[in-house]
Order: structure tokens, then C-alpha cells, then sequence
């Protein structure tokens, strides 16, 4: 006996919702996600993560505000995984196997600062009397167009006197601002790009008189 005619197209509608169905969980394969962050810990948004084969390039997927990032549709095989975010040095995590499944390659994906793309700010503060004052607060303002002053870092002089501050590239004004006990001082300091810019601070007191 056949088949009633509306059983058999019964049976083949829901062969084509099944393979509708499962087709793309098979055709996700396996994938690698992980945590991108800086020498700091701190996330890495907007980073592109890639994953190369054989020297090909066969995805990219960039990190959330968190610095996260999942990448799925690898098809078996060993990696290189490559990190790449604007002022940071590239990263790549090599030999990453990758089967079926997810590989989870934690928070250890960690990019170092690429310097050539800072404004570095080197200095030192001084008393009148020219002698070096270890212990100083520092602190660094940036000057907007209207003249209001926005404090955007603080630091604190070495033994030897000195301090150090980098910021992302770009051309900005900015004013550095010295303290200890009632002596003070402040540096005016225009920068116009990624380099070394080296200053010094004068106190308007003796150190030992504050």
C-alpha cells in the first residue's frame, strides 16, 4: 500500500525545518573567545581579533566595551591569533588549537602600549636654590579653547626629583602643576604630537621653608 500523498509532503516539510535548523549549529563549528586587556588590566574596547591559518587571514572580529570578544565558524585546525588596537603594539597568540568547540583563552590576552604613538612627558621640580625635591605632587591639566583646565592625570616626583606622564597622540595644551607643603609651581606645555617633551619645575618656596 502507498503512502497517502499529504504524509509524504508531511514528512518532507519537516525534513526541511529540521535541516533549516540544525544547519546552522553545524556550520558554526568550532571558535575562540577571550578577554583583551593592557599591562594595567584594564579592558581593551574595539580591538581587532584575528585568526589566521596557513598565513591566511580567515576571520576578524573586534572586543566589546569589556574587552571580550567570541569568534565561531573556525574550522579545525592550529591558529595564530593576532591583537591589533590603535596605541597598542600588536599581539599574537600563537599555536591556538582549535577543534569543535569554543577554545576559552581567558584574560591573558594582554597588549603593551606602543610609545611611538604616545605624548610623553618627562620632568623634574626644583627648589630656588636648584637642589632636586623628591616627593612632590604633580599633577597634569589640559587647557580647553575656552580656558577652562580639565586635570587628566597625577603623579608624584621620584627620590631624584623627577616624573613622567604619557597621553594618547595629538596636539593639545596643557599645564603641569607642582606641590609640596605651601611651595608650588606650575609649567605651561604645548604639544603637537607623539614625542619626548622634557620640562622643568621651579617651586616659588624654598622646600625646606614649606
Amino acid at each position: 500500500m502507498s503512502m497517502p500523498k499529504y504524509i509524504v509532503l508531511f514528512c518532507a516539510v519537516m525534513f526541511a525545518v529540521v535541516s533549516i535548523g540544525v544547519s546552522p549549529v553545524l556550520a558554526q563549528g568550532g571558535g575562540v573567545r577571550g578577554k583583551v586587556r593592557d599591562t594595567r588590566g584594564k579592558a581593551i574596547p574595539n580591538a581587532e581579533v584575528t585568526a589566521r591559518l596557513d598565513g591566511n587571514d580567515i576571520k576578524t572580529v573586534k572586543t566589546n566595551t569589556k574587552g571580550e570578544f567570541r569568534m565561531e565558524g573556525l574550522k579545525p585546525g592550529t591558529y595564530n591569533v593576532a591583537i591589533d588596537a590603535d596605541g597598542f603594539s600588536m599581539g599574537v597568540k600563537f599555536g591556538v588549537k582549535v577543534t569543535d568547540k569554543v577554545i576559552d583563552l581567558g584574560g591573558n590576552l594582554v597588549l603593551s602600549v606602543d610609545e611611538g604613538n604616545l605624548v610623553l612627558i618627562r620632568g623634574s621640580v626644583f627648589t630656588k636654590q636648584g637642589r632636586s625635591v623628591g616627593g612632590a605632587k604633580v599633577e597634569l591639566f589640559e587647557v580647553r579653547a575656552d580656558g577652562s583646565e580639565r586635570r587628566v592625570a597625577t603623579g608624584y616626583t621620584s627620590t631624584n626629583g623627577d616624573f613622567g606622564f604619557r597621553r594618547p597622540k595629538g596636539a593639545a595644551k596643557l599645564k603641569l602643576v607642582a606641590k609640596l607643603g605651601k611651595a608650588s609651581g606650575e609649567k605651561m606645555l604645548n604639544v603637537d604630537g607623539p614625542q619626548v617633551y622634557r620640562t622643568a619645575i621651579t617651586l616659588d618656596e624654598s622646600a625646606d621653608d614649606s
